[in-house]
């Protein structure tokens, strides 16, 4: 049975820079209709504290999902002859919307549409898209695994692009924690004793399905029907540092290795105190009483929350060298966490060749 590698990988960051006095003079409101009270300044402080996020990135408007998850892919397929895939996996939630048009448009899918645009004709390179929340371009991963394993396929692209601030209520305080991206890898079959060991996913639907869902906007005299992301984020908050760690001990597990084992750590990036807490709730459960410096690369402090882009443009940033402080070399253990709207949650343990 062969084994799955990341063999290549790509990401698109936006250029534009938005930084948080971009919000100081919007007005905000809470769900309950009222406008917010505190000042700005105070509201984006506390919001720095607690998410770390400075600055965020936006595309341009001249593009949408589907562009920027084609930029991703051309740069995970250099030098590939993208007409040997055999599926293209797009992890995203809300297709192409436009400026200004709060529309919902995944008709044709974003996988058909970056197959069109990187001029791929063979039939049988079969392009879908999973709207799985924010660990979207994990489980893309543990599906080609799953192809891969099963012999149905022996080269995979993965996706994962969402252009989350055009979907964003900007009389919401949450609007300033999402972000746009794109990142992607190319996963092939291969014989080598590395690449996927072990992958877990849970779904908790009966009593947290909906904490992550589309509403109007806060403000009650808001002109239009559009539905916006909203979050209850203290919820969300407890939910994830409560069941993450137990997905990813349990993961690894699986895969027959310990924390001790274990070189980084990527979680999704949604939150910087959540994820140090989830971090240290793991390492508590695993009974290991020192987490060890530089094991978990944050990048959301200068590219917010793009959802399902936030993993694949860590990792691609981490193979290229380009994230200050972290290096990964041959026989390294990576996992992977995330979590994210359904309450959908997965793991993956992976070695690098």
């Amino acid at each position: 049975m062969a084994n799955s590698m990341i063999t290549q990988t790509g990401s698109y960051i936006p250029t534009s820079k938005i930084p948080n006095t971009h919000f100081l003079d919007h007005e905000f409101y809470g769900a309950d209709g009222e406008r917010l009270e505190k000042s700005n300044a105070d509201i984006i402080q506390k919001l720095q504290d607690i998410t770390g996020i400075q600055e965020r990135r936006y595309v341009p408007d001249e593009f949408t999902t589907s562009d920027i998850a084609f930029f991703a892919a051309k740069q995970s397929l250099e030098g590939v002859d993208a007409e040997g895939l055999d599926y293209i996996i797009v992890a995203q939630n809300l297709g192409d919307i436009h400026p200004g048009n709060v529309r919902v448009d995944m008709v044709p899918t974003i996988a058909s549409r970056v197959k069109q645009k990187l001029g791929i004709r063979n039939p049988y390179t079969v392009a879908y898209d999973i709207p799985f929340g924010c660990p979207g371009w994990l489980h893309g991963l543990i599906l080609a695994d799953y192809y891969i394993k099963s012999g149905d396929a022996r080269k995979v692209l993965v996706i994962g692009a969402e252009t989350l601030s055009r979907i964003s209520d900007p009389h919401d305080i949450d609007s300033m924690i999402f972000a746009d991206g794109a990142g992607a890898a190319l996963v092939e079959a291969t014989d080598q004793d590395a690449g996927i060991l072990a992958h877990l996913t849970r779904t908790d639907a009966v009593d947290h399905a909906y904490l992550l869902r589309l509403g109007a906007s806060y403000r009650p005299d808001h002109p239009g029907q559009e539905l916006y992301v909203k979050m209850d984020g203290h919820d969300i908050y407890r939910y994830a540092v409560r069941t993450v760690p137990q997905v990813v001990k349990k993961c690894l597990e699986k895969a027959g290795y310990g924390l001790g084992d274990v070189k980084k750590v990527l979680i999704h990036q949604a939150n910087e105190k959540m994820d140090q807490a989830i971090l240290a709730r793991l390492f508590k459960l695993c009974r290991v009483e020192e987490v060890p410096d530089g094991i978990m690369p944050m990048t959301i402090s200068w590219l917010g929350n793009s959802s399902v882009a936030t993993l694949p443009t860590m990792l691609d940033l981490l193979l290229r060298g380009a994230l200050e402080g972290h290096r990964v070399g041959p026989g390294d253990v990576i996992v992977f966490a995330s979590v994210g709207a359904g309450m959908n949650i997965n793991a993956m343990v992976y070695r690098m060749p």
